[in-house]
């Protein structure tokens, strides 16, 4: 997952974020960055280049965003095909921060239901509020 995520920016990114959701059945996902100082979601990476780097651009199109979360998606199955092989609980939920500068991972993993029995919340909307956490927090 880090490493499709690390692609999608072409290795210029200071943190990666990545957030897996597995309930009742449905998989989700999402991913965002922390470039230049800056909390971007996933198509708002050239939002914010420095000076110097105006000649670089991200590849953001909606094509390679779609093949990211497939991977991702795809990583999350083969981790439940894991836990059921070695009769373990898939958790519901993993956050995962890479440090991309230290080469560092941090994954927070929760087994109990997070948005499935939240009239108010989906998987999307936990991931946008965790972004708007990060964001704040960085601030």
């Amino acid at each position: 997952m880090v490493s499709i995520c690390l692609e999608y920016v072409s290795e210029r990114a200071n943190k990666i974020y990545i957030y897996c959701s597995h309930e009742e059945g449905f998989i989700s996902n999402d991913f965002f960055y922390d470039i230049n100082g800056h909390i971007l979601e996933r198509h708002k990476l050239n939002d914010v280049l420095s000076d110097g780097e105006e000649k670089f651009l991200y590849d953001t199109s909606v094509e390679r965003q779609k093949a990211v979360v497939r991977i991702i998606n795809d990583d999350i199955k083969e981790m439940i095909k894991l836990c059921k092989k070695y009769d373990r609980e898939m958790p519901t939920e993993i956050k995962i921060i890479y440090d991309v500068q230290a080469n560092k991972i941090v994954a927070n993993y929760k087994y109990d239901l997070i948005h499935t029995n939240d009239p108010n919340n989906t998987a999307g909307s936990v991931a946008k509020n965790w972004l708007e956490k990060v964001r704040a927090e960085s601030a």
